[in-house]
């Protein structure tokens, strides 16, 4: 019963996942901070909030709404998919492009005037009924050229 969940938890996905994760929350709280810290004083200094922007709100009816910690996530979020998409998503789009098998360009073809079939032009001898193809009629002339 736990040989399963164990050999289940130790393939390489499960661990990359949650390493992953941990280090997205840890990247998370480290920009959070970052913009608590220093990008919303500074915006609280551009419109000329005195003190944090972040505790910023206004009130309608006695409810309060504070759009200063919502400025706040907004931010955090913005400049995590920022670099989630330029450090991760870009690179490795990048890499698999690289790594994707291309097709080859299609080989001009012309048929054989013996048996009709279809052979590259650069070929001397017909591949399906192995007659000599340069130098007949109705056979292009640049397949001598091209060998």
């Amino acid at each position: 019963m736990f040989k399963g969940f164990r050999s289940f938890l130790l393939r390489g996905n499960v661990v990359d996942l949650a390493v992953g994760i941990v280090i997205g929350a840890a990247f998370t709280a480290v920009v959070t901070g970052f913009v608590t810290a220093f990008l919303t004083p500074l915006l609280g200094v551009a419109t000329g909030s005195i003190g944090d922007f972040s505790k910023e709100a206004f009130s309608v009816a006695g409810t309060t709404f504070p759009y200063g910690a919502f400025l706040n996530a907004l931010i955090s979020f913005v400049i995590v998919a920022a670099v989630i998409y330029f450090a991760v998503v870009l690179p490795v789009g990048k890499l698999q492009a690289r790594f994707e098998p291309t097709e080859p360009k299609p080989v001009a073809k012309t048929e054989c005037p013996e048996c009709l079939s279809a052979v590259p032009v650069a070929a001397v001898r017909c591949s399906f009924c192995t007659s000599e193809l340069a130098g007949r009629p109705g056979f292009p002339a640049q397949a001598l050229q091209t060998r």
